[in-house]
C-alpha cells in the first residue's frame, strides 16, 4: 500500500505567494475530508521554549487556521505541557510562551490557546493498546476530546530520536507529563566524569532532583532519575551518555505506541503537515537554536503520519549540508544528515516500528505542487 504525500517548495511569484501556496497544499492534501461543521479541531503544534527560533513562523500556522475555519470546523491551538523544567511545563507559563514567540489571540485570528493536559500536567485521559511495551498509554484530554485533529510539526533532528515530525509531535507531544515519563522511564544516563566540567547546566534542569555535582563533577542518583534525558539536551560538553543500543529502540516504540493512543479515535479524521524550514540539529524545547544543517526545503502535508516523515527525512537526506553547523559528516546529497548528526540512533527503527503496529507506510507517492506564475 503507497500513502500520497504533497509537496510545496519555497519559491513564490507575484502571482501566488507562500501562504496561498500553503493553502493551496492543505485543499490539495484533503483537510476538507476530515472536518465537518462544528468539528472542535485540535490544533496540535509545538510553540518553542523562550530563546528559540527555529519554530514554526506563526503567520503559517495562522493560514492553517484559516484554512480550518473555512470548512466551519472550530480549531483551537494546543500542545501538552513538557517533563523537563522550562517556560513551558505549566499551563500558564506555557500560554505565557506561547503568546511571547507570536501565538496571540489576535494573530491566529482569534483562535484560543487549550493547554492539552490541563494546568500541571495532569489532565489526561487512559487509552488502551495493548501493545508490545503498553498496554496502556496517557494523552492530554484535550487531544482525545476533539473530533478532529491536525498536526503541524517543525521537521528538525533530535538528540534521542533522530528526527523529530508528525510522530514526535503527536506521540511524545500529546503524552501528558506521565505519558511522557513513561515514554523516557527507560533512558537511563550517566555521566562521563572525564569530561565533565561541573558546570551544574544538568543539574540545574533536572526536574527531578536527580543531578548534584560531587567534587565538581556532576553524579545521578539513578533511584531519583525519571529517565527524561534533559541532561543530555543541556551538557555543553556531551558528557552524559546512553546505552543507545538497548534504551533508545525500546523509546522510540513506545512513542509509537503513544501515537496509536492520540488517534485511536481519530480514525479518518487526522491531518499531517511538516514544515521543513530552519532544519536545526536539535529539538525546539532548547532555549536556543543552532544553524540550520540544511537550506530550508518545503512543506509537506498528507493524511498518512508515517508516510510524511518518511518523505521528510529522504528529502532532507537529499540536501547538501550547509557548512559550519553541528553536523559534521554525511554532508553530501543522498547521505543520512540525521547518522550524520547522531550516528548512534537508528532513526528507522521508530518508521519500522510504526509500519508494523498499523499507523500507516512508509511507501509513498509524492505529489509536487506546480508554483504558479503568470505566463509571458
Amino acid at each position: 500500500m503507497t500513502a500520497d504525500v504533497f509537496f510545496m517548495n519555497l519559491e513564490a511569484t507575484s502571482k501566488e505567494n507562500l501562504l496561498q501556496k500553503l493553502s493551496r497544499l492543505i485543499k490539495r492534501a484533503g483537510i476538507k475530508n476530515i472536518l465537518k461543521k462544528n468539528d472542535l479541531t485540535a490544533v496540535k503544534i509545538h510553540f518553542g521554549e523562550q530563546g528559540n527560533t527555529a519554530y514554526i513562523r506563526p503567520i503559517f500556522i495562522r493560514t492553517i487556521i484559516q484554512s480550518i475555519k473555512r470548512h466551519k470546523a472550530i480549531p483551537f491551538l494546543t500542545d501538552a505541557n513538557t517533563l523537563y523544567v522550562g517556560t513551558r511545563s505549566n499551563g500558564v507559563s506555557h500560554i505565557h510562551t506561547a503568546i511571547e514567540n507570536g501565538f496571540s489571540y489576535s494573530s491566529m485570528d482569534a483562535t484560543p490557546i487549550i493547554i492539552a493536559d490541563g494546568l500541571r500536567g495532569k489532565s489526561e485521559t487512559k487509552i488502551k493498546v495493548d501493545q508490545k511495551n503498553c498496554n496502556h498509554v496517557y494523552i492530554g484530554s484535550e487531544i482525545i476530546g476533539a473530533d478532529a485533529l491536525v498536526s503541524v510539526a517543525h521537521f528538525k533532528g533530535h538528540e534521542i530520536s533522530g528526527f523529530g515530525g508528525t510522530l514526535k509531535n503527536l506521540g511524545m507531544g500529546c503524552a501528558s507529563r506521565r505519558g511522557k515519563l513513561d515514554i523516557h522511564s527507560n533512558v537511563s544516563p550517566k555521566i562521563k566524569r572525564k569530561t565533565c566540567i561541573g558546570c551544574a547546566e544538568c543539574e540545574k534542569h533536572c526536574p527531578s532532583e536527580a543531578i548534584h555535582l560531587k567534587e565538581k563533577k556532576a553524579y545521578i542518583d539513578q533511584n531519583k532519575c525519571i529517565g527524561c534525558a534533559e541532561c543530555i539536551v543541556r551538557c555543553p560538553t556531551g558528557s552524559v551518555n546512553i546505552n543507545w543500543n538497548q534504551t533508545v529502540p525500546i523509546f522510540l516504540e513506545k512513542m509509537m505506541e503513544y501515537n496509536l493512543g492520540v488517534l485511536k479515535n481519530k480514525e479518518k479524521k487526522a491531518f499531517f503537515i511538516n514544515f521543513m524550514t530552519d532544519i536545526s540539529p536539535k529539538c525546539d524545547c532548547l532555549s536556543y537554536s543552532e544553524s540550520p544543517i540544511v537550506n530550508n526545503v518545503g512543506v509537506l502535508a498528507s493524511t498518512d503520519p508515517v508516510a510524511i516523515d518518511q518523505a521528510s527525512a529522504d528529502l532532507v537526506n537529499q540536501q547538501k549540508a550547509l557548512p559550519d553547523t553541528a553536523l559534521k559528516t554525511n554532508l553530501n546529497p543522498g547521505e543520512d544528515k540525521f547518522k550524520g548528526l547522531y550516528p548512534s540512533v537508528d532513526w528507522e527503527h521508530q518508521l519500522d516500528y510504526a509500519q508494523k503496529i498499523g499507523l500507516g507506510t512508509r511507501k509513498y507517492n509524492l505529489i509536487k505542487l506546480k508554483t504558479l506564475s503568470y505566463k509571458k
